[in-house]
């Protein structure tokens, strides 16, 4: 499913028009990136939660000549499924 479809299906299920479902899931994807951006957790209960996570520097290797190179420590962003989620995708 891609966004467009997304909104599709919001729309639907909300009785709404497809721009009224799209500014809606404009504004939660929006409101989502910037509190984990700014370091907060987004949690949505039976769904799961939204972090950064930080990643610590290491040691890697360039494929090509196999030479070892550093990598820099850094931030990226997290998704951990919630139970129900869990148990809805394993059917």
């Amino acid at each position: 499913m891609n966004k467009a479809q997304l909104r599709d299906a919001i729309a639907e299920a909300t009785g709404s028009s497809a721009a009224e479902a799209d500014r809606a899931l404009e504004a939660t994807l929006q409101a989502i990136t910037k509190a984990v951006a700014g370091g907060d957790k987004v949690t949505i209960p039976g769904f799961g939660t939204f972090e950064a996570r930080e990643r610590s520097a290491r040691t890697g290797r360039n494929p090509q000549t196999g030479a070892e190179i550093q990598i820099a420590a850094s931030k990226a962003p997290a998704f951990k499924a919630g139970s129900a989620f869990k148990q809805a995708v394993a059917g």
